[in-house]
């Protein structure tokens, strides 16, 4: 079974839609016991760090995405999903997130000619393009797998660690390439 992650922040709709999509099975569940028999999770996300993690104590699942996260199984992050998997982020103030990765989660410098939040298509690795929406942004580091500037600032787009793979763009609203990624993470 793959369980798509309901902690109040996310995109549950077009996430479990992209899913059907490709013929894939889901489960959206906030149940923490549902989430650990999983075979597959994922963590969509939409929204500010410190609600996304007070709205995960709330529902027993702080220590349930961490292990969901570094057991081996698959589990892909999504967005906001994807931000609070990081050490810390400066967002509302700056709030401890759920350390699986490590790094900072940063807010787009104000630069002349770029809006914040990015808001549309940008390109991962200097290829394809993929659906951005964010005014935060994960620093490079050593599980960076792929690579996207905005506003002056290369940043981590995406994560692979193993099984667990991360992607600051939302798969479910990026088309053919987005449906493609979400079918290879299947398979890895």
């Amino acid at each position: 079974m793959t369980a798509i992650v309901d902690y109040r922040a996310g995109n549950l709709t077009s996430v479990k839609l992209a899913f059907a999509a490709i013929g894939e099975p889901v489960e959206v569940t906030s149940d923490p016991a549902r989430v650990r028999s999983a075979e597959r999770v994922v963590f969509p996300g939409v929204g500010a760090a410190r609600s996304a993690m007070e709205n995960l104590l709330e529902l027993g699942l702080v220590d349930v995405v961490k292990e969901a996260a570094t057991d081996g199984r698959l589990f892909l992050g999504i967005c906001l999903g994807m931000q609070i998997l990081f050490e810390h982020s400066d967002e509302d103030g700056g709030v401890d997130t759920l350390g699986v990765l490590p790094g900072r989660v940063r807010r787009f410098p104000n630069v002349p000619g770029c809006k914040v939040p990015e808001i549309g298509w940008n390109q991962v690795n200097g290829g394809a393009e993929y659906y951005f929406v964010h005014s935060y942004y994960a620093e490079l580091g050593p599980w960076t797998f792929g690579k996207t500037e905005y506003a002056g600032v290369e940043f981590t787009s995406m994560v692979k660690k193993g099984k667990l793979w991360a992607c600051q763009f939302h798969p479910e609203k990026s088309g053919r390439v987005g449906l493609e990624l979400l079918k290879g993470w299947l398979a890895c």
